[in-house]
């Protein structure tokens, strides 16, 4: 009889017995350990990481609450993975501020955004301090005016603020990185009651800066709109002024985050929005907030 682990002189194989079993068994056991650890160490410095700038997030919406006087604390987002080594570095790529309802001049409530790219943390530490300057590569600001908002200012309760009809139709809903639609040909649709007239109509309107002073925004209806996708209703000819002048207005004291000049004015869904974008600007965060 042959012994086990011998080989056998017909085949020429090698008959494995209990002890190779073992051994193999044992290396297999080995290798999965080693697996396991390196998952639980890479899950753990991931968790660590995210639970670090869920931390700095959290610091640092409160920061922005107290240094510009918000009512709450707005949404942040510091769009770095991994984020520790960014900390270190005193740089972020990437950091938002957001702030819905907030107090705002002449509309009552706004929401306030801005998009900060290549932030320099030199001298803010990677909590960034209340009154630490912040130089940023890349700026965008915005103001966002709601429909109802914009419609109690004009005196349209039931005011909707439509993209211009070729853009809507366009798959890339807008023309900038952010989605905002073009100046011209905005749909705005409401009931003209200023002018007396008590039936939705729908107006094309162009918006713009005024000229005089960037912190105003001019709304200039330029024709009465009917057909498709409009509210469909014409207007007497004897009405027609009042009811496009009751669709013009200016609203004014409407200064971006930060001091930020306007360069875009357009819509986005059923909103009005001001955007500006600058270069190489230094920041502290009490400019959030500017009327």
């Amino acid at each position: 009889m042959a012994s086990p682990g011998s080989v056998s002189a017909a085949t020429g194989r090698s008959r494995t017995g209990p002890g190779r079993w073992l051994s193999n068994n044992m290396r297999m056991r080995k290798v999965l350990v080693g697996v396991i650890a390196v998952a639980v160490v890479v899950i753990g410095a991931v968790g660590v990481d995210y639970g670090t700038s869920i931390y700095a997030e959290y610091r640092l919406s409160s920061t922005v609450r107290k240094a510009a006087n918000l009512g709450s604390d707005p949404f942040v987002a510091i769009l770095a993975f991994p984020f520790i080594p960014q900390a270190m570095r005193d740089h972020y790529n990437q950091l938002e501020i957001k702030a819905y309802a907030v107090e705002h001049a002449m509309t009552g409530k706004a929401t306030l955004e801005a998009t900060m790219h290549s932030i320099d943390l030199t001298y803010a530490s990677w909590l960034i301090r209340p009154d630490a300057k912040l130089p940023v590569g890349k700026l965008e600001s915005r103001i966002i005016i709601d429909s109802t908002h914009l419609g109690r200012y004009m005196g349209m309760a039931d005011l909707m603020v439509e993209a211009p009809p070729q853009e809507t139709n366009n798959a890339t809903g807008g023309t900038t990185e952010s989605g905002i639609s073009g100046s011209h040909g905005l749909v705005f649709s409401g009931t003209p009651k200023p002018a007396n007239f008590d039936h939705r109509v729908s107006v094309s309107v162009d918006l713009s800066i005024a000229p005089e002073d960037d912190a105003t925004l001019v709304i200039t209806p330029t024709a009465i709109l009917t057909g498709a996708n409009t509210a469909n209703q014409t207007v007497p000819d004897d009405k027609r002024d009042a009811v496009l002048h009751a669709f013009s207005t200016r609203l004014p004291s409407q200064r971006l985050p930060f001091g930020v000049a306007p360069t875009n004015v357009g819509a986005r869904g059923s909103d009005v929005i001001i955007e500006g974008i600058t270069q190489g600007v230094t920041i502290t965060l009490e400019g959030f907030k500017q009327s």
